[in-house]
């Protein structure tokens, strides 16, 4: 007998079913992000020196105080004739400066100032040289023992210095005309052209008092 031969029977396809074909949803794919690095440390870096250039180096102290003697004596002037406490500043160019008296004990004249700015006299300012006067408070002008610093044109002082310099030589000549006349009958005028009088001349200045 023959064996049979069994066939499985195919099971029947499935149907097609109606409506919306179904979504398969795919599985969600996780990305894992790796932790956030922790910040990198500084770095330490060989400090910068601040100035590559030298130290300033201090002035020599005897620089120092030879630059500061020269301005002393550029406002005392020379060390062995003493303070001139009248000693003015160089004047600028066409200029001439003069001490004139403001006041005495104190006292001041008003008819005399009146006299100098009529002849053209003005002060001097104080901001134009500061070193005459202190640093410290309100002084518009130049001002030293009842003197006041005063400035004209040097024209005007060089005619008034020519008129003063005649003046002089004409008294001079008056008083040697006065010594060499003589009254009649004396001397007689046979004197050789001899003057009478001998008249010497000399210049020098006058002492001032302290007081």
């Amino acid at each position: 007998m023959e064996p049979e031969n069994t066939v499985a029977a195919e099971a029947p396809a499935a149907a097609p079913r109606r409506g919306r074909p179904r979504i398969v949803k795919e599985p969600k794919v996780v990305m894992e992000t790796a932790p956030a690095a922790a910040p990198e440390a500084p770095v330490e870096r060989p400090a910068l020196r601040a100035d590559l250039r030298a130290p300033m180096r201090e002035e020599d102290p005897r620089e120092r105080a030879a630059r500061r003697a020269a301005e002393i004596r550029s406002n005392v002037g020379d060390m062995d004739e003493g303070t001139d406490d009248f000693r003015a500043p160089t004047a600028p160019d066409g200029w001439a400066y003069e001490w004139k008296r403001k006041s005495v004990f104190g006292q001041e004249d008003p008819a005399y100032q009146v006299e100098l700015a009529r002849m053209g006299w003005e002060p001097v300012p104080a901001s134009r040289h500061p070193s005459y006067m202190p640093d410290k408070g309100d002084y518009p002008i130049i001002e030293r023992k009842g003197m006041v610093l005063m400035e004209r044109p040097k024209e005007l002082v060089d005619e008034a210095k020519q008129i003063e310099y005649r003046k002089a030589r004409n008294q001079v000549r008056h008083k040697e005309a006065q010594l060499n006349s003589s009254p009649d009958g004396q001397f007689g005028r046979d004197n050789k052209g001899n003057s009478l009088v001998k008249v010497g001349k000399s210049y020098e200045a006058i002492p001032i008092p302290k007081d």
